[in-house]
């Protein structure tokens, strides 16, 4: 990839971009036909039950997995359709449900987050680390008031506290869209408290957000644009007005359920 291309064109209207895009995962075509656009700084959630194609769609933004070539077939990350995984990571951050590697557990706070500017799961002998890397991770840290964190081991922090280390991690580049994967599997309900609050702080600077989730509690008040998969495919794209009703959340998840709106915040039981 050129400097050119390294640097992200201002005046490039799209973060993500996919026509008629279907993924294979093994011999077993797992998404089908997807066409979806989200602009720079957008603000989204994709919705949608186990199994319906959400970590294949995530992998294949991060370039894990890769299209199948089929005539129509377009995807464009920033306005490119080619990118260098290192060159990406300066654009777009990723927090996945799990550590980024064995280590990470017996990694500090600051030292996990420093790796993310290296792409490894921790700070090996063999990796060169600057005093201006220091200087970003604690910048990142205290964004989310997680400063406290620095000389804790990963291991030894609590479900929401880790959760707030890998935002950090993800933000060190500080990159200008973020994506969340099942941002709330594990934590109890004052981590979900403390992880609302720390995206709150992310997206109070800017960032643009894609959370992917099959819990409407994660949605956050200032997200305004649902996408419901359903089947590998996108079964509805509008405004958390029109989508998060009983009627279109039984269609997607196949139960009858109730819906409850508090502060900003749905939920549903």
């Amino acid at each position: 990839m050129t400097d050119e291309m390294r640097a992200v064109d201002a005046g490039v209207e799209w973060f993500l971009e996919m026509e008629h895009v279907s993924v294979a995962r093994g011999s077993v075509v797992v998404l089908r036909d997807v066409s979806l656009r989200i602009r720079r700084g957008e603000q989204t959630v994709i919705l949608g039950p186990n199994g319906c194609g959400k970590s294949t769609l995530i992998k294949t933004m991060t370039r894990e997995c890769y299209p199948l070539i089929e005539p129509g077939m377009r995807m464009r990350l920033f306005g490119w359709e080619r990118w260098v995984v290192a060159d990406l990571r300066q654009h777009f951050g990723v927090v996945e449900a799990n550590l980024p590697g064995e280590r990470t557990p017996l990694t500090n706070g600051i030292d996990a987050v420093v790796s993310g500017l290296l792409g490894s799961s921790t700070l090996w002998p063999n990796l060169t680390v600057t005093p201006e890397m220091y200087d970003r991770a604690e910048n990142a840290m205290k964004l989310l008031d997680a400063g406290y964190l620095a000389d804790k081991l990963v291991g030894q922090m609590s479900a929401g506290e880790q959760r707030r280390v890998m935002i950090a991690r993800a933000l060190v580049n500080e990159p200008e869209m973020l994506l969340l994967d099942e941002p709330s599997n594990a934590l109890d309900l004052a981590a979900q408290a403390e992880l609302r609050e720390a995206l709150e702080a992310v997206t109070a600077r800017g960032v643009g957000l894609m959370l992917v989730t099959h819990h409407i509690g994660d949605i956050l008040p200032s997200v305004e644009r649902v996408l419901m998969m359903r089947e590998g495919r996108i079964f509805a794209d509008g405004s958390k007005k029109d989508l998060l009703t009983k009627r279109k959340l039984k269609d997607l998840f196949g139960v009858d359920v109730e819906i409850a709106e508090r502060n900003g915040f749905f939920h549903a039981w």
